[in-house]
């Protein structure tokens, strides 16, 4: 009986280890188990508490007094969740060092010091490109160098680690011919990295007052009041705050628990727990942070307890860890036939409004990511069962019990080996990008395949991958399949058997020819994405029978025996974006209507392209009118279409949502839809419309209704043929009420421009290349113009308003020379640029405005520019010559 017992106990034990993995419920009764890249952005207004730092900082970049060296270094120091790169963002962005800068660079460091990968973040930020991937360290450093050399610059450094002042003083050799004053802001938890870096002394940042810590907490409880209706929520609260212990991290995630909660017996349950007193072994973890985890449903403790496979200072988008959920089987079945899609967003929102995640707002798709401390808390919730590999990493783990394994950049091949003992693991992603770019077909076949309990395989970018084995068929648990980026030509056939399988990404396979033609057995697929693979000839047959897919980035047109669009019918429940290529390949027009897009009320994005010259307009033409999509679409682009005019429904009222439409390289189409008639429509590309002579009163469309009423963004590009844009009147205000951009590139004979009347909202004005309009519109709010080689443009006067102006030609040259000369104007000019001079003109430094800053001339060989006592003690800051 005691052997029994022993045995019992043990396995319970076991269990209990494993609770994490299993997905178990627990109850809130139950015993408290004992970062993302960062962006320069910031909300300023969850800010407090923090305004004597942020003026003390923002003093000590504004002096070019940096402790008698030319480059100076500002370390942050504090510990972690104290707010150290809340108030870095806060100065690198404030107005007044925006403008004391010349170049500005925020690099998230976190615990790996890697000089390569700092220097090439840099440098992608100061030179605007990001094109140095394959390029050694020696050649990043020299460019830098260039680059920075004579420049007044601001570097931000945050969550650095390093205490290598060797390694500190490799990285800033590039820094050195910087101009006197620059600046490299710098945080960390760390006094000894401080001590090696900085030229100035450490600011020390301290803790909240509780009045702050209190203002914090209070925003992210109750978001939309205070506590006036609440009194006896407010005394627990304010007990709350102290034991933060004047950490905002702590108050903002102890908010985020109770958001909008005002139960107060839950309120005492949570300031009564235990968890306030951790033991030794949990001393690390801040108990504010535990209780939010120790708090969690089940189900949103085992997706935050995932996390911690991805790096400190990782971001991630929703819908891409919302797919690892689902894979993972973390999403539960909705009870009312939710999407798992839909449900998985519903946990991912809840973890935000806990706190859990934050956003990142500096994307163009929005991304999240976990603060340091929170992903400490992931780690510590779920170790030895969500580990990295690397090289040299201190991360020890009995391989036997691991189920998600990342592997990083640098692991040695040999390291590898260690996987065949995870014999049950689930996941296995790669830690970078480039993780995987070195594993050949040998190790992926002979080391990771043998594994046979992987739901989640991801090989993106191992671009050594040529080829899967058909092994790759005996994955029966595998759901979520990755190869963006491989070599891979086409995949076996017995990826076809794996009926689990819910994703399967291709995108960016450049040598991808072919797809399995059975791969409608694929019966649980919810995602195909083939995006950008050039190759890709056609879809195979069938495609239709994908009852469960939910999104499918491409598709396809083949000609002859391949699938036709009317593969499409039967895909209903199809969401996100869809693109229909090689339209040329449709062979009759009712073979478009078959496709029913009119019936896709999910699809929010429409890409229709067609490759080649038509040979047939009339024939086009009909094809985009069958692929009239559903009115809920909100983005549209429509490529190489070879019809002479557009179809009815491109411009139709009904289409209320649209927001976004590119047309591009229709080059038959000679007039354009009335796109003004759409409410909803804020960005607008026409480019390469060859065909387009006259734009006037069918682009407006009815006057019945007001036109552009949403329009911020527009934009003409290659217009060859375009001579004349002709405006309307309208009886209720303004047409282009909302317009704030206006761009109009290499239209080389646009020459007649009835600008409308009255343009409110427009701060930015571009025409690029020839410019032959007489004229330019009245813009009482405009900001920065910026114009090509005037030929024949008059202008008696700049706009006070103007900040940012930039003029080429001769002509052009000639005629702002002389508007300066006559002025009796206060301009407010702060950036003149002046390009493809080719007379001799001697330039009025006199009558510069004296709030000029930056100056900069490109191709003015013949151009006078005489150093006048006035231009050597005028305010230009900068001067840039080519």
């Amino acid at each position: 009986m005691k052997y029994t017992l022993e045995k019992i106990l043990k396995r319970l034990k076991f269990l209990e280890e494993r609770i994490y993995v299993l997905g178990l419920n627990t109850g809130v009764g139950e015993k408290p188990l004992p970062r993302p890249p960062t962006t320069p952005l910031i909300e300023e207004a969850e800010v407090f508490g923090r305004d004597g730092d942020k003026e003390a900082i923002i003093k000590l970049l504004l002096t070019d007094d940096s402790g008698g060296n030319k480059i100076g270094v500002i370390p942050i120091k504090g510990m972690g969740g104290v707010g150290k790169t809340t108030l870095a963002q806060l100065v690198y962005n404030h107005d007044q060092v925006k403008e004391h800068f010349e170049l500005k660079s925020w690099v998230c460091v976190s615990e790996e010091f890697d000089i390569y990968e700092v220097t090439k973040t840099i440098l992608g930020a100061v030179a605007n490109s990001e094109s140095y991937d394959n390029t050694d360290l020696d050649s990043l450093q020299i460019k830098l160098k260039e680059l920075l050399a004579g420049k007044k610059f601001l570097i931000g450094l945050d969550d650095v680690w390093n205490e290598n002042y060797v390694k500190w003083e490799n990285m800033c050799k590039p820094f050195k011919n910087g101009a006197q004053g620059s600046k490299i802001l710098v945080t960390t938890r760390n006094e000894s990295v401080a001590q090696i870096m900085r030229t100035i002394p450490t600011h020390n940042l301290e803790h909240f007052e509780d009045e702050d810590c209190w203002q914090l907490f209070q925003k992210h409880a109750f978001p939309n009041e205070n506590f006036t209706a609440h009194p006896t929520l407010e005394i627990i609260g304010r007990k709350f705050v102290k034991k933060c212990k004047g950490l905002p991290l702590a108050a903002k995630t102890l908010g985020g628990l109770l958001r909008s909660t005002v139960n107060v017996e839950k309120w005492e349950r949570i300031s009564e727990s235990e968890i306030w007193d951790p033991s030794d072994n949990e001393s690390n973890i801040l108990p504010a942070l535990r209780l939010s985890y120790h708090y969690l449903p089940s189900h949103l403790k085992r997706c935050f307890a995932f996390c911690s496979i991805f790096p400190k200072d990782y971001r991630f988008q929703k819908h891409e860890l919302v797919l690892l959920w689902m894979a993972e089987n973390f999403v539960q079945k909705s009870k009312r036939n939710k999407r798992m899609e839909d449900v998985g967003d519903e946990y991912f929102n809840e973890l935000v409004s806990r706190s859990v995640f934050q956003r990142s707002s500096n994307e163009i798709e929005s991304c999240f990511f976990m603060h340091d401390l929170i992903h400490d808390l992931a780690k510590y919730v779920s170790r030895n069962y969500c580990v990295t590999l690397a090289d040299g990493n201190s991360e020890e783990a009995l391989m036997v019990k691991v189920r998600h394994l990342a592997i990083g950049r640098s692991t040695p091949i040999a390291r590898f080996d260690s996987i065949f003992e995870a014999a049950y693991l689930r996941t296995l992603l790669p830690r970078h990008t480039f993780s995987f770019d070195y594993i050949s077909d040998e190790v992926v076949n002979h080391v990771i395949l043998k594994l046979k309990c992987l739901r989640i395989l991801s090989l993106s970018s191992c671009s050594k991958l040529k080829k899967l084995p058909e092994s790759i068929g005996e994955q029966k648990h595998l759901r979520h399949l990755d190869l963006s980026g491989t070599s891979i030509e086409s995949l076996p056939e017995s990826v076809c058997m794996l009926y689990n399988l819910q994703t399967l990404k291709l995108s960016s396979c450049s040598n991808l020819i072919e797809l399995p033609k059975d791969i409608h057995h694929l019966i649980n697929l919810r995602l195909l994405d083939i995006r950008w693979c050039g190759k890709l000839e056609k879809m195979p047959r069938h495609v239709s029978k994908l009852k469960s897919l939910q999104t499918l980035s491409t598709f396809v047109v083949g000609r002859d025996n391949a699938a036709k669009t009317g593969e499409l019918r039967e895909l209903q429940d199809l969401h996100g974006r869809l693109s229909l290529l090689k339209l040329n390949n449709v062979a009759r027009a009712k073979d478009a209507l078959e496709a029913k897009l009119m019936d896709k009320k999910y699809l929010e994005e429409l890409d229709l392209a067609w490759k080649d010259d038509t040979n047939d307009s009339k024939h086009d033409r009909e094809v985009l009118e069958n692929l009239s999509p559903h009115t809920k679409l909100n983005r549209l682009s429509v490529y190489g279409y070879g019809g002479t005019t557009f179809p009815n429904w491109l411009g139709d009222h009904s289409f209320c949502n649209i927001v976004f439409i590119m047309l591009s390289n229709c080059k038959y189409c000679n007039c354009l839809p009335p796109l003004g008639q759409l409410p909803s429509l804020k960005t607008l590309y026409i480019e390469q419309l060859s065909g387009v002579v006259n734009v006037g009163a069918e682009f407006y469309g009815s006057s019945e209704r007001k036109p552009f009423a949403s329009l911020k963004f527009l934009s003409f590009s290659k217009m060859s043929n375009w001579e004349e844009w002709s405006s309307i009147e309208v009886d209720d205000g303004e047409v282009f009420s909302q317009l704030q951009e206006l761009e109009i590139r290499e239209c080389r004979r646009l020459m007649n421009v009835d600008w409308p009347r009255s343009l409110p909202r427009l701060t930015e004005l571009r025409i690029f290349g020839k410019v032959l309009v007489p004229s330019l519109p009245s813009t009482p709010a405009i900001r920065k113009v910026e114009l090509g080689k005037c030929e024949k443009l008059q202008l008696q006067e700049l706009p006070q308003t103007v900040e940012w102006f930039t003029i080429g030609g001769s002509h052009g040259i000639e005629l702002f020379t002389d508007i300066l000369r006559k002025s009796q104007t206060r301009h407010h000019l702060q950036h003149l640029g002046i390009h493809n001079c080719s007379s001799l003109v001697t330039f009025p430094t006199a009558s510069l405005p004296t709030t000029l800053k930056e100056l900069v001339l490109y191709f003015c060989e013949k151009l006078e520019f005489p150093m006048h006592h006035s231009l050597k003690t005028s305010s230009i800051q900068k001067v840039f010559y080519n």
